[in-house]
């Protein structure tokens, strides 16, 4: 059974900056898509950035284009998202998640995902 392990998050002021990471141990990582998705309490959970298996496409939501940029290391079986200019409406809890090469747009919707992370909490204050 694959388990996907986010860290990196912590409590920050507003404008400061975190990465998050997501390790995938035994996974062949090359070959999925990947996302970061987050939940505020009392929200439905929403998209946030995703990249294609091989790296070379990204897609952001509007509301953190500019200021989040997610990458990926396939040889260390990893990605990032490193997160600057941190707003309080940045807050909630960051879910990592892969796809067998699944398209940017699949991944957007986060259905059909076939592994989630346990999810890392990130809390930015006024």
């Amino acid at each position: 059974q694959v388990q996907l392990v986010e860290s990196g998050g912590g409590s920050v002021q507003a404008g400061g900056s975190l990465r998050l990471s997501c390790a995938a141990p035994g996974l062949t990582f090359s070959s999925y898509a990947m996302a970061w998705f987050r939940q505020a309490p009392g929200k439905e959970r929403e998209f946030v950035a995703a990249i294609t298996w091989s790296g070379d496409s990204t897609d952001y939501a509007d509301s953190v284009k500019g200021r989040f940029t997610i990458s990926r290391l396939n040889d260390k079986n990893t990605s990032y998202l490193l997160m600057i200019s941190l707003k309080p409406e940045d807050t909630a809890v960051y879910y990592c998640a892969v796809a067998w090469r699944k398209s940017i747009a699949t991944m957007a919707k986060g259905v059909a995902m076939d592994y989630w992370g346990q999810g890392t909490q990130v809390t930015v204050s006024s």
